[in-house]
């Protein structure tokens, strides 16, 4: 029999107390696609880390083709076959295509002859892998699906035989992700090896041969992908059956909260009329870039903007995208972080004074509310999973009873179980009259959450269409390509 491509064997990791993978084992056939799923802070990326050199284990071993494997780094990793495009990509932004692959294995100590070479071969890669990308072209210009391409590029070019990759498609438009899967399954073709770390159970069930299933930086499950489906995976990640649908009543719209007219962000948003009505969801689709952020940090009050907005009712929350940066201060206790921005709330004061003995009181509540895990109020935020974070954040919001609340990326990297929640609250929160504006790259999540969704591209809004669209419409208008053929009229004119 032939030898698996890769065996973890045992493996246990910690980080100070935090016990991050807890005796893993599993293999990975040769010449599969092969997934690995679980919740946040399951112990997923963490495992990959350690074959990819990126972490050392405690205990345990790795072997590759049979063998066992001493992995001290990355440069050990690519020496012995191992190729990872990571969630957020390690590309300079400024240097070509051809460049960022070629960096740090330059083969001499001039450029010339190796970008030479370098050229002929990534030229034959894209076309025996349908890998097609403009190498002259500096990688901050290319759009995210090719820079993606760019990153397994390089792993190929540098001999990765076993190719790893983190979340992959998360920036990625419906057509994207179609194309990233017919070249992982060209690469399965020549006898390559693809493990996917996704939080997106239809791509195991479309895309994977086997899949491991962690929790709690456990092994749970190593089984064939034919042999289970999206809810006994989630039930295997969570502990218990999981809600996979968004289950909500016909949207009762009230008066216009939130009324934007001739909205301009600098370059990044071209001049935007929208409105959102008490007790709706109006989601914002498109692919990310395309002035979504700008629009919603423009209505939060971070951003200078040109336009009218008019807003009705007493406040508005903000969730924003990026929690860690600008929803949190990871280096504050869970408590101070469950009463930023509501310093001067009277609640929050006794005798003149800052009551932080309340502030601790409500952010015990939030968590018991919002199933924050731990519940300890006094634990640093950095110590809490993605999930859990955003939950603190979610508690923040909400709890401050918004008339407008807009969110941004509510549900990003966040595991299964979470998502249920987040999505459960704010289906709430609306059918308590409070007006949404939702963005998120998830298309399934603006289908099932949206009342109505609003399609962005290049900065400007390119329609308005119900949520039952179907995915290829969506995506082509995220694409600023009009379903009907050519390109988008807003595009055309602009």
């Amino acid at each position: 029999m032939t030898a698996p491509a890769l065996e973890v064997v045992g493996v246990d990791k910690w980080f100070g107390a935090n016990h991050a993978n807890r005796a893993v084992s599993f293999a990975v056939a040769k010449g599969t696609i092969h997934g690995i799923v679980g919740e946040n802070g399951a112990g997923k990326s963490t495992i990959m880390n350690v074959v990819y050199g990126t972490l050392t284990p405690d205990a345990g071993t790795v072997r590759l083709d049979g063998r066992d494997a001493r992995i001290a780094s990355p440069h050990d990793a690519i020496a012995l076959g191992v190729g990872m495009v990571h969630q957020h990509f390690m590309l300079v932004e400024p240097f070509t295509a051809l460049e960022n692959v070629l960096l740090g294995f330059e083969g001499g100590a001039t450029l010339a002859p190796g970008l030479g070479r370098a050229r002929a071969g990534l030229e034959r890669l894209a076309r025996e892998y349908g890998l097609e990308v403009d190498l002259d072209r500096p990688v901050g210009e290319l759009p995210v699906g090719a820079q993606q391409r760019v990153e397994i590029l390089k792993a190929l070019h540098r001999g990765a035989d076993l190719l790893i990759l983190d979340e992959p498609t998360g920036v990625l438009t419906p057509q994207e992700t179609a194309h990233l899967f017919r070249i992982l399954r060209a690469l399965k073709a020549q006898g390559k090896t693809v493990v996917i770390i996704t939080h997106k159970l239809r791509e195991i069930m479309e895309l994977t041969d086997a899949v491991t299933v962690m929790r709690r930086g456990e092994v749970v499950a190593t089984l064939p992908t034919a042999e289970t489906d999206a809810a006994g995976l989630a039930e295997r990640m969570v502990g218990r059956p999981v809600l996979l649908r968004v289950d909500k009543p016909p949207a009762t719209p009230g008066a216009p909260v939130l009324e934007v007219s001739g909205l301009r962000v600098g370059a990044a948003v071209k001049g935007i009329d929208l409105t959102v009505r008490a007790g709706e969801i109006v989601g914002v689709a498109g692919v990310s870039g395309n002035g979504q952020s700008e629009l919603l940090e423009a209505l939060a009050g971070t951003r200078p903007f040109e336009g009218t907005v008019r807003l009705s009712g007493h406040g508005r929350g903000h969730v924003p995208e990026d929690r860690q940066k600008v929803g949190l201060v990871t280096g504050f206790a869970a408590y101070e972080n469950a009463v930023l921005g509501q310093q001067s709330d009277p609640a929050l004061t006794r005798r003149g004074l800052f009551d932080w003995r309340e502030a601790r009181a409500r952010c015990a509540r939030a968590m018991a509310a919002y199933d924050v895990r731990p519940a300890d109020p006094e634990l640093r935020t950095a110590g809490f999973s993605g999930g859990n974070q955003q939950k603190l954040v979610l508690a923040r919001e909400i709890e401050g009873d918004p008339d407008l609340l807009l969110v941004g990326q509510p549900t990003r990297g966040v595991d299964i179980g979470a998502i249920e929640f987040i999505h459960r609250r704010l289906v709430a929160l609306r059918d308590a009259g409070t007006a949404i504006l939702l963005v998120s790259a998830e298309l399934d999540e603006i289908r099932a959450l949206s009342d109505r969704i609003l399609v962005m591209c290049a900065g400007r809004i390119v329609g308005e269409v119900p949520p039952d669209t179907d995915e290829r419409t969506l995506g082509l208008m995220m694409a600023g390509v009009d379903p009907s053929g050519g390109p988008h009229s807003s595009q055309r004119s602009a």
